[in-house]
């Protein structure tokens, strides 16, 4: 039988009197006393909710309600308090504290504030599994990461062109993710059964395109850095396209294959060709509101990988890596990641003395550009985006010195 209610007490007659009371209510209660005790028992998927004293020896209330938030910022915590506790309690309702309880408790307030609980933890619980599910049969979901409305387009595109039957031109700035997103999209497509087969074209000859083509027969060929194609091969590969693959082809490029095209630089029919359906993966600078979300997941690989504990992201610290660039996209978030576990320095983290007004504006102006270059450098329309009166808005890019016409495509 799974556990309804968790109590933390070290008094052992106000954990008896609690069990019998939840018993009676036909709660399942588990009673433990001491936060080392319920330690093991507060897990990601703990199915019930947890009730604690604040004042207890060792690790208190307060300690088991930050260390609960860390494990699972919606498992729910109630604490019971004293009367000389209620501003403490008030204060923890701000730390993440579901709510609170003064001491007595009558039986009926208990119950119906722990059967609260209970419904707002199943329903977490549940849309969980429902989210796991569909990520599960949905590898964009699954594979590219970040809740901002650039990451949930490219999703979107993704499925959108993964059941075409015709070549796929995914770009994107150096770092942010090619490769993945062209796996990504053969995962999807009905050609997922078949090999996914990637070649760097750079250096391919026409004879070794065919040996690719023939190897991702059914499957895919993922032709990366797709600008670097020798220009006899470049029309070889339109011969090929034109006479009929047996493999579906994605193109992937960091170039900017329009302006190799003016340049003499690419075959612009083979440009054509490819351009049918594009995808365009943002930089992080277009999106800086995924920055935590990415950091904390490639904090937590890395640690994995260097089996080391996972140390904890300050606010100050994402606050400067919001703040910063990231030319180098994903790629270079994933190795501040890893020099952040390893307690390397990171020379491009400069921004360490700054005081929090700075970091701020920092942020700020990443938040600017980021929707500047979603809405095509069309001020008016980031204005909005932004819900800022559009003088407001104006003011700001004068006072960082940017230029809406810089971020039009």
């Amino acid at each position: 039988m799974s556990v309804d209610v968790l109590i933390v007490d070290d008094d052992a007659a106000v954990r008896e009197a609690l069990v019998q009371s939840l018993e009676l209510a036909e709660l399942n209660a588990r009673a433990v006393g001491s936060f080392v005790a319920a330690k093991d028992q507060i897990t990601p998927d703990f199915p019930g909710v947890i009730l604690s004293d604040i004042r207890m020896p060792g690790r208190d209330g307060f300690y088991l309600l930050k260390y609960t938030m860390g494990i699972d910022p919606d498992l729910p915590v109630i604490l019971l308090t004293g009367e000389g506790d209620i501003p403490m309690a008030v204060e923890a309702m701000g730390q993440g504290a579901f709510d609170f309880l003064e001491k007595p408790c009558a039986p009926d307030d208990l119950v119906a504030v722990l059967q609260r609980a209970l419904t707002n933890r199943r329903l977490v619980l549940e849309n969980r599994r429902l989210k796991a599910r569909l990520e599960a049969g949905d590898p964009a979901s699954r594979l590219i990461h970040g809740n901002s409305a650039p990451a949930e387009a490219l999703r979107a595109r993704i499925r959108a062109v993964a059941g075409m039957d015709v070549e796929v031109l995914v770009t994107g700035p150096p770092g942010a993710g090619v490769s993945k997103v062209a796996e990504v999209v053969h995962l999807m497509s009905p050609a997922a059964a078949g090999p996914f087969v990637k070649r760097h074209a750079a250096g391919l000859e026409a004879g070794a395109l065919d040996d690719a083509f023939d190897a991702a027969a059914g499957g895919t060929l993922f032709l990366d850095d797709v600008h670097a194609l020798a220009a006899n091969a470049q029309y070889a590969l339109l011969d090929r396209l034109e006479g009929g693959a047996r493999a579906r082809l994605i193109a992937g490029s960091t170039a900017d294959l329009g302006a190799e095209v003016a340049e003499g630089r690419f075959n612009a029919e083979l440009y054509w060709r490819l351009d049918v359906t594009p995808v365009r993966i943002p930089s992080l600078a277009e999106r800086p509101e995924d920055i935590p979300v990415l950091f904390t997941r490639y904090v937590a690989q890395a640690a994995e990988q260097a089996g080391l504990p996972a140390p904890e992201v300050t606010t100050d610290h994402m606050a400067r890596l919001m703040a910063r660039d990231w030319p180098g996209n994903a790629r270079s978030l994933m190795s501040a990641a890893m020099r952040f576990v390893l307690g390397m320095p990171d020379e491009a983290m400069a921004g360490a003395d700054l005081g929090l007004a700075d970091q701020m504006a920092r942020v700020e102006r990443s938040l600017l550009i980021a929707a500047l270059s979603r809405q095509n450098g069309h001020a008016s329309a980031a204005a909005k985006a932004l819900k800022l009166p559009r003088k407001t808005f104006y003011d700001k890019l004068a006072r960082y010195g940017i230029r809406p016409e810089d971020y039009r495509r």
